[in-house]
């Protein structure tokens, strides 16, 4: 059992921590004030190769394995969650199902525009009525003469709306219990994105609702084999579940970072507050639960780099890190103490963008549900 990095895996990590630190920190707390979206910073992301991590070479991506990609949103995460959330639900959710389940055509197409981060892509799964139980999704997609006419519409859809967006993966039905997955440009005739969506947390991230009206694409747009849609969206879910869990570790070990820090620093009764044994046990306990939830998303991460099972993995890690996360971020905030409520103080935008990490990508509820199936129960 080899537990070191591989040099490039050490390099992509290095990397991205030296971006985070000095492009994204000093720019966070105004982009996460304004609700701006990070133009800028996906564009020097995608000149660094870091918008298509996962995505093979042929197709304009970087070529590394998952595990460099769970590093670089770890690291990202650690300094701001809307930055990481944009890179990874691009990557996961709108590049990844046409890399899955694409034609060559469509993979030529698409991808090198999205690998290079020059466009980006969303993934349009949930809808008003459908959540969690996703297979509940109410729009619909109808075959004429070559054309696909898709009708309903989506929510809380990130990256759907920005100047730079290519695509939406939309799922539709497209028969009697059947359920495919479609790729829709932006731009299509009788698609409408709305206005952002405001939000507790990821203020600088884009989110949306979608509506379709008689929305016409061509056929070839289908992705993937017709009536497939449920399966291949649950394949790409177990897989942005290693991206998510990554974002958790990463914003639980951002929290731990500042609160340290700010230990070391305060002082009450004559003496820095990380002298009390209270804080310095509690400093203990958010390091040793933030190493443990890393492990469950590495073992993730390599077991599908692997070509293994990692369903039931990428639920644990999903699991345990969103709620690690929660626990560390609230300890983090209450070390800082009244400063910590205040939005000058990074703290707060960590706290406010954590609650997301356990209901997105799938809510701790349905991660256990995942999990007992997994295990037989």
């Amino acid at each position: 059992m080899d537990l070191d990095l591989s040099p490039e895996q050490e390099l992509i990590r290095e990397t991205v921590r030296s971006f985070a630190r000095e492009r994204v920190a000093p720019v966070a707390e105004e982009l996460d004030r304004e609700s701006r979206f990070p133009y800028k910073l996906v564009a020097e992301l995608g000149e660094l190769g870091l918008m298509g991590i996962p995505v093979p070479e042929e197709h304009g991506g970087a070529g590394a394995d998952t595990l460099a990609y769970a590093l670089a949103i770890e690291e990202l995460a650690r300094i701001d969650s809307s930055v990481a959330i944009t890179v990874a639900a691009h990557t996961s959710l709108g590049t990844m199902p046409i890399l899955a389940f694409g034609t060559e055509e469509q993979k030529r197409e698409w991808l090198p525009q999205l690998a290079s981060g020059k466009k980006l892509a969303a993934f349009g799964l949930t809808e008003p009525s459908a959540g969690s139980d996703a297979g509940a999704t109410r729009t619909t997609a109808e075959l004429h003469d070559g054309q696909w006419i898709v009708n309903g519409s989506k929510i809380f859809i990130t990256n759907a709306g920005t100047d730079i967006t290519a695509c939406v993966v939309i799922t539709a039905r497209t028969g009697n219990d059947e359920i495919s997955n479609l790729i829709v440009p932006n731009g299509a005739v009788g698609y409408e994105v709305s206005a952002p969506m405001r939000k507790m947390g990821w203020k600088a991230s884009d989110t949306r609702s979608l509506s379709f009206t008689d929305c016409t694409i061509p056929e070839a747009n289908l992705l993937g084999e017709r009536g497939k849609g449920f399966h291949q969206f649950l394949t790409i879910l177990d897989g942005g579940r290693i991206s998510v869990s990554a974002m958790s570790v990463g914003l639980a070990q951002g929290a731990y970072d500042l609160a340290a820090a700010y230990a070391k620093e305060r002082e009450q009764f004559g003496r820095p507050i990380v002298s009390f044994q209270a804080v310095r046990f509690r400093l203990a306990d958010m390091a040793t639960e933030i190493a443990a939830g890393r492990a469950l998303v590495y073992r993730a991460a390599w077991l599908k780099d692997q070509g293994r099972p990692f369903a039931l993995e990428a639920a644990m890690a999903k699991l345990y890190t969103a709620e690690l996360s929660n626990r560390t971020v609230n300890w983090a905030l209450q070390i800082h103490g009244g400063y910590g409520f205040m939005d000058e103080f990074p703290i707060s935008r960590l706290y406010r963008d954590q609650k997301i990490l356990e209901i997105g990508e799938g809510t701790n509820e349905v991660q256990r549900m995942v999990i007992a199936r997994e295990l037989g129960l």
